[in-house]
């Protein structure tokens, strides 16, 4: 017997972020759809000071916009030299409208200097559906270090200067990267329970 198809916004305007999971919940019977399928323009708030927070404010929001069953991400970077920062702030980190390029030199340039270049990549997807009243969040981490400059054309965001054994995770293959990343793990632990909940 075969599953039904179920239908998952997949709540995010990035379209690396939709490759990322369209890998990797490839064999699951769902069918991606994003806010620009659904012709959604308005962006959710993002008020929490955690991840946890901010994925879940914006799955609820995208869900009662849509009605749809809906995924929701948020992720970041965590610097311990930094106490933490960029943390949910990483994606405007040197402005509202930075490009990786200028946010990944920025925080080359506060490291400047620094002995302890210990980071790690932290990503909490939140998956809401109305339908039932179920809400639950499902956290990844990835633990490595700052380099000290970027190396690999592959990825994006902070990927060319985030190091983890010998290798930014620009120089890795997206299979490689899913396999290590934050967002890899918390989509797995997403994957794993969808599979659970859908079998026929």
């Amino acid at each position: 017997m075969t599953a039904p198809r179920r239908r998952l916004l997949v709540a995010t305007g990035s379209a690396n972020k939709l490759r990322e999971l369209q890998r990797l919940f490839g064999d699951l019977p769902i069918d991606l759809v994003t806010l620009h399928d659904l012709g959604i323009t308005d962006e959710a708030p993002e008020e929490g000071t955690t991840f946890e927070a901010n994925a879940l404010q914006k799955a609820r929001w995208y869900a009662d916009a849509s009605g749809e069953w809906t995924l929701a991400d948020d992720s970041g970077l965590e610097v311990a030299a930094l106490n933490g920062a960029p943390g949910v702030y990483t994606r405007r980190y040197a402005g509202p409208h930075a490009s990786d390029v200028q946010n990944y030199e920025k925080l080359l340039a506060d490291m400047s200097g620094a002995l302890n270049r210990d980071a790690r990549f932290v990503c909490t997807m939140a998956l809401v559906d109305r339908a039932t009243g179920s809400e639950r969040t499902f956290r990844g981490e990835c633990a490595g270090r700052l380099t000290t400059a970027p190396r690999g054309t592959g990825g994006f965001g902070y990927d060319p200067i985030f190091e983890v054994a010998g290798r930014t995770m620009a120089e890795r293959t997206p299979a490689e990267k899913d396999a290590l990343s934050h967002r890899g793990r918390a989509a797995a632990l997403v994957a794993a329970a969808l599979r659970s909940e859908l079998r026929p």
